[in-house]
């Protein structure tokens, strides 16, 4: 019962919401979208909580919950996650319709000509892995990016191995394999001028772009 009002208590925050107000009564009434992702949010909440007690019941029903809300509430909670989880490292979130972006500086991730990932890389891939692993109706791409310092002999394989460092670390920590891809740009797709140091240091990253996967 406790499992089962636990999740009741999800949906219900779901709700409330998602509540609108009437513009000819006045009234608050509760938006159809919230009413469907409520639905979902009791179900998927109930079996949550038959394999993951309580927490277990709470998180499924806030992840069902934004499935039933429709892909934008689906992303949209992630992206509010990732945001809160991210928010004192050097990674940058950001979205454009239903993909959202994580940039990550290659200088705060890797060291100079390396494709090891650092501590502070690290604690941070921690943080985004628990998101995804948790929200695995997406799919991921890790691009890796340098700028055009040396040669494409040099930068492509390099923008490959990071790219490849990245997707293997998320799925060390529990996100499927099939749901990653990996790909190196070297210097072709620069973001910010070349000829300058600044510019460059912007060109050098890696890009975790997630998307909603496509209904089969």
């Amino acid at each position: 019962m406790l499992k089962k009002t636990a999740a009741v208590l999800a949906a219900t925050t779901l709700m409330l919401s998602g509540c609108v107000t009437d513009a000819t009564t006045g009234q608050s009434k509760l938006s159809k979208t919230a009413m469907i992702g409520a639905g979902a949010a009791v179900t998927c909440g109930i079996i949550g909580a038959i394999s993951h007690g309580s927490k277990g019941a709470r998180n499924s029903a806030l992840a069902c919950g934004a499935v039933g809300a429709g892909v934008g509430g689906y992303m949209d909670y992630q992206e509010k996650l990732l945001r809160e989880k991210l928010q004192n490292s050097e990674i940058e979130v950001s979205r454009q319709g239903d993909e959202i972006k994580l940039t990550m500086p290659s200088g705060v991730t890797f060291a100079t000509n390396s494709a090891v990932l650092n501590e502070s890389a690290i604690g941070s891939l921690n943080e985004v892995a628990g998101v995804l692993a948790q929200y695995n109706e997406t799919t991921i791409t890790v691009e890796g990016h340098t700028d055009i310092t040396g040669n494409d002999s040099i930068n492509q394989p390099l923008s490959e191995r990071r790219a490849q460092a990245v997707a293997q670390y998320l799925n060390s920590k529990g996100v499927a394999a099939t749901r990653i891809s990996q790909i190196g740009y070297g210097s072709k797709r620069p973001i910010a001028d070349n000829n300058t140091e600044v510019g460059r240091a912007q060109n050098r990253r890696v890009e975790i772009k997630i998307n909603p996967q496509v209904a089969k």
